[in-house]
Order: C-alpha cells, then sequence, then structure tokens
C-alpha cells in the first residue's frame, strides 16, 4: 500500500535489464487509492506498455498465514485468517503452496488490482510475497544453526528464522520508530533463545549502515549482516545490493 516497483528479465537468462521502484509520498488508505495511484504509474512509465512473454505478479501485505500441509483444507480457507486479521464474506482468498516447508500460505490478494493488470497483460500468475521471500532465503540459507532475516519496508517488515532448510519462524510487523523495530527483533531472539552475542541476523530491504534502524539493531546484535544480490543490475542502478530483495534478490 506504499508503493510499485517491477523488473524486467530475459526469460531464459533470468538476467534483469529493467528495475523500477515507485514509493508513494505517504502509505494509501484504500485499494481505491492504490489503483489510481498504479493506474498514474501505467501512464507515465512506457515500459509497461511493452509486450511480454510471461507476467508474474507479487502482492506484498500482512494478510496472509502459514498452514503446514498436514492440517490444510482447501475448503477452509477463511478460518485460517479470521483471527489474525479482519476479513469480510467478500474477501478473496487464495493460497500458495510452499514445497521446501511442506505448507500452505493463505492470503488475500488484491483483487481489484489483479483484474487492472489482467486488462493490461493478459493472463499472469501471481504469488504472496511471503512465498517469495521464503523459497529466495531457504535456497540461499546454508548454515546449520538458527540464523535470522529481516526483510525491511517502509512501514512494515518481515522475520525469517530458518535452521538450514528449516523454517522455525515466519512472521510480519509494523513499526513507526527504531524502537519498535528493534523491540519485535529482540523478543523474538528471546522467545526462540537466540544469544546475542552469538546469532547471525542478516538485513534485505529499504535499511542501510547509515541509518538509525540499522544503528540500534547494531547496539543490541553482534553480528549483523547484509544479504546481498549478485545480479548485474544493481551495477545500473542507484541502490544497496540487498535492496529490494522480493525482486532482485
Amino acid at each position: 500500500m506504499d508503493g510499485f516497483s517491477f523488473c524486467v528479465s530475459d526469460l531464459f537468462s533470468k538476467e534483469i535489464s529493467y528495475f523500477a521502484d515507485y514509493t508513494f509520498d505517504e502509505t494509501v488508505n484504500s485499494l481505491e487509492n492504490l489503483l489510481e495511484n498504479i493506474k498514474t504509474i501505467f501512464n507515465e512509465d512506457p515500459i509497461l506498455h511493452n509486450e511480454f512473454s510471461e507476467v508474474f505478479i507479487i502482492h506484498q501485505n500482512s494478510l496472509n498465514t502459514l498452514v503446514p500441509d498436514d492440517y490444510f483444507d482447501e475448503n477452509s480457507l477463511s478460518s485460517y485468517l479470521e483471527y489474525n486479521i479482519k476479513t469480510l464474506q467478500t474477501d478473496f482468498i487464495t493460497f500458495d503452496s510452499i514445497a521446501e516447508i511442506e505448507a500452505k500460505n493463505v492470503y488475500i490478494p488484491y483483487v481489484n488490482i489483479n483484474n487492472y493488470l489482467f486488462q493490461n497483460f493478459g493472463e499472469f500468475e501471481y504469488k504472496h510475497h511471503t512465498t517469495i521471500l521464503l523459497e529466495k532465503l531457504i535456497q540461499k540459507n546454508k548454515s546449520e544453526e538458527k540464523v535470522m532475516f529481516v526483510n525491511v519496508f517502509k512501514n512494515t517488515f518481515d522475520i525469517t528464522v530458518l535452521e538450514h532448510k528449516k523454517l522455525i519462524l515466519s512472521n510480519s510487523f509494523a513499526y513507526n520508530t527504531k524502537e519498535d523495530f528493534i523491540y519485535y527483533i529482540l523478543f523474538v531472539a528471546e522467545q526462540l533463545q537466540l544469544n546475542n552475542e552469538e546469532f547471525k541476523l542478516y538485513f534485505t530491504g529499504e535499511i542501510t549502515i547509515e541509518s538509525d534502524l540499522y544503528n540500534i539493531a547494531f547496539t543490541y546484535i553482534k553480528n549483523v549482516y547484509f544479504l546481498e544480490s549478485s545480479q548485474a543490475i544493481f551495477k545500473e542502478l542507484d541502490a544497496k545490493k540487498h535492496s529490494n530483495f522480493i525482486l532482485l534478490g
């Protein structure tokens, strides 16, 4: 609800040739306003009017929950969400399968955005950002010990804790201050009995080494790193290699 970004990549080499990131001045408060902002971007960015062999959409929101395959019933999607978020009878609920953790990610996509994109591109696939995040982190993580990954957005962040390929925790939090930010990180560490002097914390997303968020994390946690991408497009971007992890990681 606070931006729109996209990249263009070669279908076979997977090399990214173009990236654009639009951050709104203020987080929009309705899906109608979000759609109007996206329409404006489409009117102004000619790249979005090209023809593409494939289009893949990622919805980034906190309207989701993970359900292990053993407990999953496709006829009970609304029941998985009703205790975590406010749902309406008219909400369209769907799910992604995450084979790596034998679980389903149940979520609410932005249907009006999907409809608009369908008008522009025709058929496409879509997933929730948590699905993409977990798939990428599980693929990258080699450590046999518990490792925390924090993916930062403008007003929210995701915490993922992995032990090699095993998912220990996945959750999203909203924050307004650096104190909010570090509180959730330290609370998760405490609950999982992670030693602040020993466990490794990797940042991705909208955070830099100069930022207040990084500085307060480094005050309390000894081993803090950035998870950087090897994508060649970063040579052309005015952006850190750990930023925009969902698309460019």
